[in-house]
């Protein structure tokens, strides 16, 4: 890995960072590999996954990785452009500016359960910026990660993008290279460890964590529009989404309606139940029984545990599905409490006014999405401003992370930097401050030896304080 990051970089230093129409033309040549090998990748993703309808790995991958390549063809002039920034009048006649400029080699790790976006939009902003990437895939999409290492390889020289394939050991090396810039996407835990490893190089981060992301559901707003909402944000890709909703906080008196209006809205949904075709299954044996695990630990604890839906059993088998559950009344001792789900099941808690629901929201660590479904009153508004996340939703779920020109990305705990929008570009590159001096400027006037000149322009430039 570190020949092959030698090799880029050199490659990098040599060649200078590309041209607008270079940027544009590598950027084009990713679309269509994309677009050729759509059936290819959602093969090898259901491949990975035990089973993942085409249709949600279309709609919730490809259709972004497409629309986050034209945003970037279409905009790439002008986040190439330099920004004019302003001289103080002491400096008036020289000109001060702003250049983004590629940082060079960009590491980029990818984690499984969106395989192909989480590597291409990362990817395609690092090239629309200039760089040179090194991509490693995560080891449970080893048929995903083939397809991808084949339409790269179509797409650029080893020199310009290159996969490093591997299991963990190969990920803890990946992050301790000296890269220019890393991006990591995947959990709290191994964002502890990827910081730690990148900081031997002081190398700069953008880690896209996760967390537990509230929903709130203002007083009178259970509906069916509000409820197929959150079922969407929720069993999309099972849960395994780090923007899914971790917990729904409901005002006391709509909480009966609630559960009601879920199990119709997953009903609806997913008429064939967990094991139908528009069902993901679990990515593995070993997180499904740590789901499993959790609701054990819930109920043995107290907590109610509701199944909605039709249930596996009564829907054909199928490895690694599970039913979309509810649990009601889970307290902070509760291991479901304390981390974040990735999975099929909502927590539900009750709620009596909003500053119950801040005070919940505010004592837990940050989260990478907030969703609020109600009307956009003074509610809503103490809210969205006494709380902080990441970003915020709406009347909606998941959509906000397809609005490719706003930024994306966490806040403490659920992460640091952005992806996506100018905010991403940015990330990937190095302002670099320019100042041009002009034919005069005072300061030229103000070098040793110092005398009436300098006091008289000195009491100018430092009044003295009024009473």
């Amino acid at each position: 890995m570190m020949t092959l990051l030698e090799k880029q970089r050199r490659s990098w230093l040599q060649q200078g960072p590309p041209t607008l129409s270079q940027r544009r033309q590598a950027l084009s040549r990713l679309r269509e590999a994309v677009l050729l090998r759509r059936q290819a990748l959602e093969d090898a993703v259901s491949t990975d996954f035990g089973y993942r309808s085409r249709h949600e790995t279309a709609l919730l991958e490809l259709v972004g990785v497409v629309q986050a390549i034209d945003y970037l063809r279409r905009h790439l002039p002008a986040f190439m452009r330099p920004q004019r920034r302003q001289v103080a009048l002491t400096y008036r006649s020289g000109h001060a500016w702003v250049e983004y400029q590629p940082k060079g080699v960009v590491g980029i790790m990818v984690p499984w359960n969106y395989p192909v976006s989480l590597a291409l939009i990362p990817l395609a902003t690092a090239v629309a910026a200039g760089n040179r990437v090194m991509l490693k895939p995560s080891e449970f999409t080893p048929q995903t990660n083939i397809v991808l290492q084949s339409l790269l390889a179509d797409c650029f020289e080893e020199t310009e993008v290159a996969v490093v394939t591997g299991d963990a050991d190969t990920g803890a090396a990946f992050s301790a290279l000296p890269f220019d810039h890393l991006l990591f996407t995947g959990s709290t835990a191994v964002g502890h460890q990827v910081m730690r490893a990148a900081a031997g190089h002081l190398v700069p981060l953008t880690l896209e964590l996760g967390g537990k992301s509230p929903v709130v559901v203002a007083r009178g707003h259970v509906n069916a529009r509000t409820l197929d909402s959150i079922v969407f944000g929720k069993l999309s890709n099972s849960g395994q989404t780090c923007v899914a909703p971790d917990y729904a906080l409901v005002h006391q008196d709509d909480m009966a309606a609630f559960v009601r209006q879920y199990d119709a809205s997953v009903r609806s949904a997913y008429p064939e139940g967990p094991a139908g075709k528009d069902c993901a299954s679990i990515i593995s044996e070993k997180h499904h029984q740590r789901l499993q695990g959790l609701l054990a630990d819930a109920r043995r604890h107290g907590a109610q545990i509701i199944e909605s839906g039709l249930h596996p059993e009564r829907a054909g088998q199928r490895e690694r599905c599970m039913a979309p559950t509810l649990v009601i009344g889970a307290d902070d001792g509760m291991a479901i409490m304390q981390q974040e789900i990735f999975g099929p099941i909502l927590l539900v808690h009750p709620y009596r006014t909003m500053a119950e629901v801040i005070a919940h929201i505010n004592a837990r660590p940050r989260p990478l999405a907030l969703y609020y479904f109600g009307t956009q009153d003074e509610a809503c508004r103490q809210l969205l401003s006494r709380t902080t996340s990441g970003n915020v939703g709406i009347n909606h779920t998941l959509l906000h992370v397809a609005q490719h020109d706003l930024p994306f990305g966490g806040i403490g705990p659920s992460g640091m930097g952005a992806c996506h929008g100018i905010e991403g570009f940015r990330s990937m590159s190095h302002a670099k401050g320019i100042f041009k001096q002009g034919r005069w400027n005072l300061p030229a006037f103000l070098r040793p030896p110092y005398g009436r000149l300098a006091d008289t322009v000195l009491r100018y430039l430092l009044p003295r304080r009024r009473p």
